[in-house]
């Protein structure tokens, strides 16, 4: 019988999970149903599923993650929410 050695994570592994940023959409009153969910597939690539479920979880929780990602990769995807007159932020 071979004993296995547990592996422990890098300190690399650790610093890289550390700067995975989420793009959060927060709900508003102003913009309809349909063009959230159509702004998500067209900016986030989402499939017409997963946008109608963030939206429906952001109207009802407030709030709801929708990508995530580097700052670097997220920030593009910010600019163009931002554009289309919804709120999200870089968290």
């Amino acid at each position: 019988m071979a004993i296995q050695e547990k592996k422990h994570p890098e300190i690399n592994d650790v610093t890289q999970d550390e700067d995975v940023k989420k793009l959060i959409l927060w709900n508003d009153d102003v913009n309809s149903f349909d063009y959230v969910i159509e702004s998500l597939v067209e900016v986030c690539s989402h499939d017409y599923m997963q946008a109608e479920t963030c939206t429906l979880i952001a109207h009802f929780k407030g709030k709801c993650p929708v990508k995530s990602g580097s700052f670097d990769e997220l920030k593009p995807l910010y600019t163009e929410m931002t554009h289309r007159k919804l709120t999200v932020e870089i968290n």
